[in-house]
């Protein structure tokens, strides 16, 4: 049987230094496998919603009543393409070292992307009908609620980014030992240079939310205007 890699009571040289290119690959790979499992989950709302329609039992699909307001909906959408928008264009700044063009643009980002959230939430109290209101209220309210916590799981990662980018924005090189791991003991990093890896994670934020934004407007086409 082959030795593990790593085990208690290795030694710290066994995990440090870890070439950043490897792991920068894996980060914007794994934002690939990320945008392919979203694009499954919200397939069964596509489908949820055209076979209850087809169905329309006892005339529950959609009965006089419900309908979802396009302006709200309009807004919210908008602030979401918006903000994948601004982090997109944060990508090419980043590239192109003006760095503090693409930390504002990505605290605009940041801030667009949460009054989106507020702006559905304001739309949800203001909606004529709840979830148990027929077919379409239920997709309805189903959709954009796990909508919202996808956003907001995104949100939260271009938080991250940008405040890792922020903290160490006037570091002359890497950052003391044991930044990157959490553990002042170590004395080298668990990735080499690893504020070389803010780039690769921006890559596959801006590849993810601009996806996600995608099924934003469809879920809007669907919702709101057929």
């Amino acid at each position: 049987m082959a030795e593990p890699l790593a085990y208690e009571g290795t030694s710290y040289e066994v995990v440090e230094e870890e070439p950043p290119e490897l792991l920068g690959r894996n980060l914007v790979s794994a934002s690939y496998l990320l945008a392919g499992a979203t694009a499954f989950f919200f397939i069964a709302f596509v489908f949820a919603y055209f076979y209850l329609r087809s169905l329309n039992n006892g005339g529950m699909w959609k009965p006089e009543g419900v309908d979802a307001s396009i302006g709200w909906g309009t807004a919210v959408v908008a602030c979401y393409a918006a903000s994948a928008l601004l982090v997109r264009l944060g990508v090419a700044d980043h590239r192109a070292l003006r760095r503090d063009q693409w930390r504002l643009k990505g605290v605009v980002a940041l801030l667009v992307g949460v009054v989106g959230l507020v702006l559905q939430v304001i739309a949800w109290t203001h909606e004529g009908f709840g979830p148990a209101d027929g077919g379409f209220a239920s997709v309805y309210f189903g959709w954009t609620a796990f909508l919202f916590l996808f956003v907001l799981g995104t949100l939260l990662w271009l938080e991250m980014t940008v405040a890792t980018s922020y903290r160490y924005r006037k570091t002359d090189g890497p950052p003391p030992a044991g930044h990157a791991s959490g553990d002042p003991h170590r004395e080298a990093h668990d990735i080499r240079d690893p504020l070389s890896l803010v780039r690769a994670e921006l890559v596959g934020l801006s590849f993810y939310w601009t996806f996600l934004a995608g099924i934003a407007v469809v879920s809007w086409v669907i919702l709101y205007l057929i």
